[in-house]
C-alpha cells in the first residue's frame, strides 16, 4: 500500500481506505511513529533472537526447527523441503548437512523413487523437535507482554496475512 500525503489514509485490497496515524516517521526512535513495516520487522527480528536461543538448547536454529517438523509426516526430498521453507536447494543443503551433523535426520533412497535420495528425521531429531516446540515456551517468547486477547486477536491478524501471502504466492 502506498501512503497518500494529501489525505493521510492509503487504498486497502477491499476498496476502502486505511487511515495512517498522524505523524508517520521511520526515522523516529518512537515505535508508534514507525510504518507498520518496520514495526513487523522489529518484532520479527526480536522474536527471532530469542527462538534462536531458546533452540540453541537441543542445536537448532530457526531454519532448521521447521525442517523437522516438515518430516515428521515423512521423507521428503530437499527439494520439497526447499519449496515447503521457501528457500533455495543450495540453502535447503546448508540446513540439512547441519541436521544430519546433529543426528536429526538421515539422507537415503527415496521410497517413492530409488533413483531421489530423500530426508528423513530420525528419532533423535523427532524428540528434540518435539521437546524445543513445546507450546508455551514458543508462546512466552513470541507473545510478551500481551495479554490472552491481545495473543488471540493477533492470531487471527497473522492467520489472515500468511493466507493472503499464500494466495499471493499462488497467483
Amino acid at each position: 500500500m502506498q501512503h497518500d500525503d494529501a489525505h493521510g489514509s492509503a487504498p486497502t485490497r477491499d476498496g476502502g481506505t486505511h487511515a495512517w496515524p498522524d505523524a508517520v516517521d521511520p526515522t523516529s526512535d518512537d515505535p508508534a511513529e514507525w510504518p507498520t513495516g518496520r514495526l513487523l520487522f522489529t518484532v520479527v527480528r526480536r522474536i527471532e533472537h530469542d527462538w534462536n536461543a531458546h533452540l540453541a538448547g537441543w542445536n537448532l536454529n530457526h531454519a532448521g526447527f521447521p525442517v523437522l517438523l516438515h518430516l515428521f509426516a515423512g521423507p521428503r526430498t530437499q527439494r520439497e523441503l526447499a519449496a515447503l521453507n521457501g528457500v533455495t536447494e543450495q540453502t535447503m543443503s546448508r540446513i540439512v548437512a547441519r541436521l544430519e551433523r546433529a543426528g536429526y535426520v538421515t539422507r537415503g533412497d527415496d521410497p517413492r523413487d530409488r533413483r531421489r535420495r530423500a530426508v528423513a528425521v530420525t528419532d533423535t531429531g523427532r524428540r528434540a523437535a518435539a521437546e524445543a516446540g513445546r507450546l508455551q515456551p514458543a508462546e512466552d517468547l513470541t507473545a510478551r507482554g500481551l495479554g490472552d486477547d491481545d495473543v488471540a486477536r493477533l492470531r487471527e491478524i497473522l492467520v489472515t496475512l500468511v493466507r493472503t501471502q499464500r494466495g499471493a504466492d499462488q497467483d
